[in-house]
């Protein structure tokens, strides 16, 4: 009998790379308990290193220590760890992962990857973003970061289906305006 992280290190001889982050990030999300039945992650990263170790020999376990690498916790969707992926790939530095507009304010809303000292927010917005509610409560916390001076950048998936490219022009531009504000902390280079 198979469990998810073991499935997932099988796969590993199979999927690429980035299919295994994927994966790999939805096993150690932290959950939201309001909108599934469970308040743990399915397992964590140092579970799955060990597991890993554990089966030096298998197939495809260069693949999965390449993904453990890149794995990270609050990626809630594929297509964000896609957009994390586009954005390495395009030369931008690392996004904050579920970026809370105060910080240390669980109630914060937050946007799904961001730059706190640029003031950047990025949503990835998937189909249940359609939902009436759901939309109503996006455009509130759009206004929020907005209104506290951010710039917010929203992506869907036709962003998704041209491999993030145009998006990523669109964030490194936004990170470039932030750079040249001077109300706005400096903490990356100028080669953008």
């Amino acid at each position: 009998m198979s469990n998810r992280s073991r499935t997932w290190l099988d796969l590993a001889r199979r999927l690429p790379v980035a299919d295994l982050v994927c994966m790999g990030d939805q096993l150690i999300r932290t959950p939201r308990p309001e909108f599934e039945e469970r308040e743990t992650p399915f397992t964590t990263l140092g579970a799955l290193r060990k597991l890993v170790d554990r089966h030096k020999n298998l197939q495809g376990v260069v693949r999965a220590r390449e993904a453990l690498d890149l794995m990270r916790v609050g990626a809630d969707s594929a297509p964000e760890s896609l957009l994390r992926f586009a954005m390495l790939d395009a030369g931008i530095p690392e996004p904050e992962l579920q970026v809370h507009l105060r910080q240390n304010d669980p109630f914060s809303p937050s946007a799904d990857l961001g730059f706190r000292d640029r003031r950047v927010a990025i949503q990835y917005d998937g189909g249940h973003h359609l939902d009436l509610e759901q939309a109503f409560s996006d455009r509130r916390r759009d206004k929020a970061f907005e209104a506290a001076g951010w710039t917010v950048l929203k992506f869907g998936k036709d962003d998704l289906a041209d491999n993030f490219s145009s998006a990523t022009r669109k964030i490194k531009s936004a990170l470039r305006s932030a750079w040249r504000d001077p109300s706005v902390s400096s903490g990356f280079s100028r080669g953008m």
